[in-house]
């Protein structure tokens, strides 16, 4: 299945509330997942940009877009970006697979 990086911020509002009454926000997140057949493998709080980071397996693009959706739409993130990671092994078949593309810059004439 494939992997998929998620990076958050909570607005100052769930900020308020969490301090207000502590959660383990993995464990809403492992049921965010699993209702869609995934799998929650880290649960991460930070400093900088984003206040934390999720890594998920989900099924396919479109399970982990449901999730992300339903996330994003809950009102409880100022921010919430997902980006599909690639395993070695796709990635070598990816440079494999240049080739058949046929790049052309822009403006200049083949």
């Amino acid at each position: 299945m494939p992997l998929y990086l998620s990076r958050f911020s909570y607005t100052p509002q769930t900020w308020a509330r969490l301090i207000s009454h502590p959660e383990d926000r993995a464990k809403a997140a492992q049921a965010y997942i699993e209702s869609v057949g995934g799998k929650l493998h880290g649960f991460w709080y930070a400093f900088g940009t984003h206040d934390g980071y999720n890594l998920w397996e989900a099924p396919d693009n479109v399970s982990m877009a449901a999730v992300a959706l339903a996330i994003s739409g809950g009102g409880a993130l100022s921010s919430f970006e997902t980006t599909v990671l690639l395993t070695v092994d796709e990635t070598l078949d990816a440079l494999r697979r240049v080739e058949q593309v046929q790049y052309r810059a822009p403006g200049l004439q083949q």
